[in-house]
């Protein structure tokens, strides 16, 4: 078997619909698009979402709440995942750059210290925001949880 005499399989394929292609091909005229009304023309197309007239969903679904445009949205990082990253790089100070190259962060992300999972190591990380708990734990083993 070679390329030269590859076929697709038996009735996966189908004849294209030439439409429009005079009388003698059985679709010339009116092309399959009926008689006269907007949808016979070219160049037609309808406004999206529109239902015949029949209110249309967008309109009959109430709209409730509201997006805060002043929301500031911090990427979350546990402190079991920094005791990860301490012991890994062997490292005690902890910076927005550290957690991007360790993949954890993207470069834009506003970062946040989230109290989740234990800390052993005493370290001095500078982030944007702390949890409660978190800057707890940090100073009691006499870390330094600096905001940026």
């Amino acid at each position: 078997m070679d390329l030269s005499n590859l076929k697709p399989a038996k009735g996966s394929t189908k004849k294209v619909k030439r439409i429009g292609r005079g009388q003698g091909s059985g679709r010339g005229g009116t092309s399959t698009r009926g008689h006269k009304g907007a949808k016979s023309r070219s160049g037609y197309s309808k406004k999206i979402g529109y239902e015949g007239g029949q209110m249309s969903l967008v309109r009959r679904v109430p709209k409730f709440g509201f997006k805060n445009f002043n929301r500031i949205e911090y990427k979350g990082i546990n402190l079991d995942v920094l005791q990860q990253i301490a012991e890994k790089k062997e490292i005690t100070v902890i910076t927005p750059e550290v957690l991007v190259q360790s993949g954890y962060v993207s470069k834009k992300d506003r970062i946040k210290i989230l109290g989740r999972g234990e800390l052993k190591a005493k370290l001095e990380i500078t982030v944007h925001a702390f949890s409660a708990t978190a800057r707890k734990a940090i100073e009691e083993l006499g870390g330094v949880a600096n905001t940026l």
